[in-house]
């Protein structure tokens, strides 16, 4: 009896540590270089730096990537987006596209603050959602090359913002037949309340309605290691694995840069204030995951924030002993 007990024992061991893994991301090989700091004619400086960044396949099978250029001399807020394009993913030095998209203040947007754009296909339509220094923004195209914003019944492109400020940064991933833009904001370095960084989350079906937001990732062991208050949670990617979720947040640019990963069972939830789902660090910058067949890239900023290059990645499968 003492036998069969310790055996129904083991198996059930066995069988809660099989449900308990986790997806931890490991970049495979060479870094490869994609697009470098573009000549902006009039707007160009010496200052100027390639940063947050979107990359997409059009519909004529080439691929196309945006990128928000920082500290040019377009005035404002000093950002506008410059794009590339590639024959194949794993090309070298795409073409340059010249500068695609800069601020409309006519239209409510803040002069120089375009930030972070990400594309995603519906049906045939291509939807860029992008940041316009306090709101995220809607812009679509058919071809996926020439964008034109989707203007509301407000008179602008803008969708939402909040709840903290700067809201940027959108990344948008559709589960089942919902779409789900995780998104940043912060608080003034001054700002009383633990958190002053954090990813958000709304939902929406049709990509012009959006619920309200739901904070899920902020604070935890990488909180403040950027040191200006606002750069722990930048960035934010959600690759989806199997019935796992990993979400890429951002700390660092330049030569130190970093990255933490974290690996939950839920799309809306990566730990607030807890490092509990955290799986990995990589020395990396805003990067973007693509998926081709079974290969997966990522992309980043180069260290020196004067390029985009493009690597070989995969989720190593790792079983964990415990709660998850």
């Amino acid at each position: 009896m003492k036998f069969i007990s310790t055996i129904l024992m083991l198996a059930l061991i066995s069988c809660s540590t099989q449900k308990n893994y986790v997806y931890i991301p490991e970049i495979e090989g060479e870094w490869w270089p994609v697009a470098h700091n573009p000549d902006l004619g009039a707007y160009t400086t010496k200052k100027q730096q390639p940063v947050d960044f979107g990359i997409w396949q059009a519909a004529d099978g080439t691929w196309q990537l945006w990128s928000c250029i920082r500290q040019t001399a377009c005035g404002g807020n000093t950002r506008l987006f410059f794009g590339w394009e590639g024959r194949k993913l794993t090309d070298n030095d795409w073409k340059p596209l010249g500068i695609t998209m800069e601020a409309d203040t006519l239209l409510g947007e803040v002069a120089g603050g375009l930030q972070a754009p990400h594309v995603i296909r519906k049906d045939d339509t291509y939807y860029m959602l992008y940041g316009d220094w306090n709101h995220i923004c809607l812009a679509k195209s058919r071809d996926g090359k020439q964008f034109e914003r989707v203007i509301n019944e407000t008179g602008t492109p803008q969708l939402f913002s909040g709840p903290m400020t700067n809201t940027r940064d959108p990344m948008t991933l559709k589960i089942g037949d919902t779409y789900y833009c995780y998104y940043v904001g912060h608080l003034n370095k001054d700002d009383p309340a633990k958190i002053k960084a954090a990813i958000f989350c709304r939902t929406s079906a049709d990509l012009h309605t959006w619920s309200d937001p739901v904070m899920v990732s902020g604070g935890g062991s990488v909180a403040e290691l950027d040191g200006w208050g606002g750069g722990d949670a930048e960035c934010p990617f959600v690759v989806p694995i199997g019935d796992r979720y990993v979400l890429f947040r951002n700390q660092i640019y330049g030569a130190n840069n970093l990255n933490t990963q974290y690996c939950s069972p839920d799309q809306l939830n990566f730990g607030v204030d807890d490092d509990r789902y955290l799986v990995g660090q990589l020395k990396v910058a805003a990067p973007e995951i693509i998926r081709i067949d079974n290969q997966y890239y990522i992309a980043a900023l180069t260290p020196e924030l004067d390029g985009i290059r493009i690597a070989k990645l995969r989720f190593k499968k790792e079983y964990k002993q415990g709660k998850r």
